[in-house]
């Protein structure tokens, strides 16, 4: 979970580096580093623990110039945060390289190197790379030899960019199960771990697969598969401009991504709904082939991504009549398994990177009838690998804390419930359909409730602990809330079924104790008023978010915020955006970094 940006050039590439690292910070912010060779050959290196803006301060206070160069944005894995620890690693006089991934035999390999007379400087796995290749350039007569030899000896997922000041005009960089792009400029060529870091400086770039190297100079790039036999990849045009990540009038990203939502969503339906049903074709050409054969859906995803699985099983189950199982990715991964037949894998992942749902991914989809993939970045592996796609169409989102890119993967579930529905003969209200037009006007409603949940937000400064209740479909966005909340303000938070009280959380409720309901108008909503009477005779202060049509009223120890009336089916896409208001005005008041909460990262390329 680490941002990498290479860069050879005419031009000094110093500030192309640093802009690429700071459009990375998502990807990890604990250290960071830059090397490069100065115009007269000469290597340099710079590294800070902390954030891009330090670096940044270490560079002006340091001034260099180069044609050449690499930069890292580091998410500590092995090693603790420190300038020690930072990328790039060298080793020798001439070689450096940076890292993003895990290098699993990274200790046979420590011992085996310093058997041979290395000395290491860091806690990281990542510098028995830095030695192999110094102990390849031994025999090999050029920088892609060494790599071509030292990659049968790494195991893990990982991405590598190697300068080696012997090559002044050459980036050799490795894709091996984690991401790395190559930018193509009119006066240089660029690699970065995501094409976001170079859309300032370029539209047109070629996506490595896994196994390939990239040896790039300024005017041009060979790209080799790890037999060494050389591959063809078309570039690509992004239509995509570098103001489309800036904060705006926003004080942070999450907040303007918040506000993204009503067109996020508007986006992720457009084109996808006609008058009747959806069609199976929106999600690929053999959907009409291969949706009418599913008997049960199988869904892998981690964190946000997965409790947008949990609604869906509720969907797939009461809509489309088809049994759903939902599990965490890296469970899934690691344990003995039953794939029943005509079973179809669904992976969710924003990205399309995430390391565990990749692999899982990749391990099940052989014994499956077939593969969607529902994401929001269309050059990502996840959305290469799968036999169907549903692109989410969120956009860019920059905060770790993931909203829309939350509410457009309920969208897009919700959709391919419907067409799976429509393939397997299942009757749908068109009432429901034509409500889905409506979901952007409703959450711009929703969001109208901001100024109501920034005051409320005060009484949850003092708190240590916060509990989440919810029933059904609406269980699944209490978990959410909850993993926001911790995610961004560091208050613990618990989501737990509502009917489950009973059954032992309520034993932590006292008058200290903040209990955030979710109450729509359905079929659950009376036995959850018993459940909000529970909490109330044990003196709990409860905030509920209520349909009007609800009927749930102010008290002492009450308070109720109303929501839009909506379909109950379609309600948890709304009633999670108030959860992201709280988290959000509740980090602003505890003063916490709301974009890039403490010991986490956004997208997420280990184990």
């Amino acid at each position: 979970m680490c941002g990498i940006v290479g860069a050879v050039a005419r031009r000094d590439i110093v500030p192309v580096l640093l802009t690429g690292l700071q459009r990375l910070e998502y990807r990890g912010y604990d250290s960071a580093g830059i090397a490069g060779l100065t115009p007269d050959g000469d290597l340099f290196r710079m590294r800070v623990a902390g954030k891009v803006a330090a670096l940044a301060d270490s560079v002006a206070a340091q001034p260099v110039t180069a044609h050449i160069g690499i930069a890292h944005t580091r998410w500590a894995t092995h090693g603790k945060p420190t300038e020690h620890n930072a990328h790039p690693h060298q080793s020798g006089q001439d070689l450096v390289l940076v890292h993003n991934g895990i290098i699993e035999n990274h200790e046979s390999l420590h011992e085996m190197l310093s058997a041979k007379g290395y000395r290491f400087e860091t806690e990281t796995d990542t510098e028995v790379v830095a030695h192999l290749l110094h102990e390849a350039l031994r025999t090999e007569t050029s920088l892609l030899a060494a790599v071509q030899q030292v990659m049968p000896q790494l195991q893990g997922s990982y991405a590598l960019v190697v300068l080696n000041a012997k090559e002044p005009t050459r980036l050799v960089g490795v894709c091996q199960g984690n991401p790395l792009v190559v930018g193509l400029g009119n006066d240089g060529n660029f690699l970065a771990s995501d094409s976001l870091a170079l859309l300032p400086f370029t539209q047109t770039f070629v996506f490595l697969k896994p196994g390939d190297i990239v040896d790039m100079g300024i005017e041009s790039y060979a790209i080799y598969d790890n037999h060494g036999h050389l591959q063809q990849r078309a570039p690509r045009f992004i239509d995509m401009t570098h103001d489309s990540v800036n904060k705006g009038n926003y004080r942070h990203y999450m907040q303007k991504e918040i506000f993204e939502q009503v067109a996020a969503i508007q986006a992720t339906l457009e084109g996808r709904i006609g008058s009747h049903h959806i069609l199976p074709a929106v999600l690929g050409a053999e959907a009409e082939t291969l949706l009418p054969k599913v008997d049960k859906v199988q869904i892998v995803a981690c964190g946000t991504s997965y409790h947008a699985g949990l609604v869906a099983k509720y969907w797939l189950e009461s809509i489309a009549k088809v049994s759903c199982a939902v599990e965490v990715a890296s469970e899934y991964r690691y344990r003995d398994k039953v794939i029943e037949p005509n079973t179809l894998l669904v992976a969710i992942s924003q990205s399309g990177e995430t390391a565990d749902t990749l692999s899982a991914f990749r391990q099940a989809k052989a014994e499956c009838l077939g593969t969607l993939a529902i994401c929001n970045v269309p050059e990502s592996a996840l959305v290469r690998e799968a036999d169907l796609v549903f692109m989410t169409r969120a956009g860019v989102e920059i905060g770790v804390a993931s909203t829309k890119a939350f509410t457009t993967q309920l969208c897009a579930l919700f959709l391919f419930t419907l067409a799976l529905a429509h393939a397997k003969q299942r009757a749908v209200p068109a009432a429901l359909i034509e409500e889905l037009g409506q979901l952007p006007g409703l959450i711009e409603q929703t969001l109208n409730l901001d100024t109501a949940i920034a005051a409320i937000a005060n009484r949850f400064v003092g708190l240590e602990h916060t509990l989440f209740l919810g029933r059904g479909l609406e269980l699944p966005i209490a978990y959410e809330g909850s993993l926001k909340l911790k995610e961004i303000s560091y208050i613990h938070a618990e989501a737990y079924p509502a009917g489950e009280l009973k059954h032992g959380p309520l034993a932590l409720v006292d008058r200290d104790m903040m209990i955030v309901v979710l109450a729509p108008y359905d079929e659950l909503l009376e036995k959850l008023k018993s459940n909000i009477q529970e909490v109330k005779a044990r003196g709990g202060q409860i905030l509920v978010f209520a349909d009007a049509k609800a009927n749930i009223q102010n008290e002492p120890g009450v308070t109720v915020l109303t929501m839009p009336n909506i379909h109950a089916i379609l309600a948890p896409i709304i009633y999670a955006i108030p959860l992201q208001l709280l988290a959000y005005h509740v980090a602003v008041l505890k003063g916490t970094d709301v974009d890039q909460p403490r010991n986490l990262a956004k997208s997420v390329t280990v184990e």
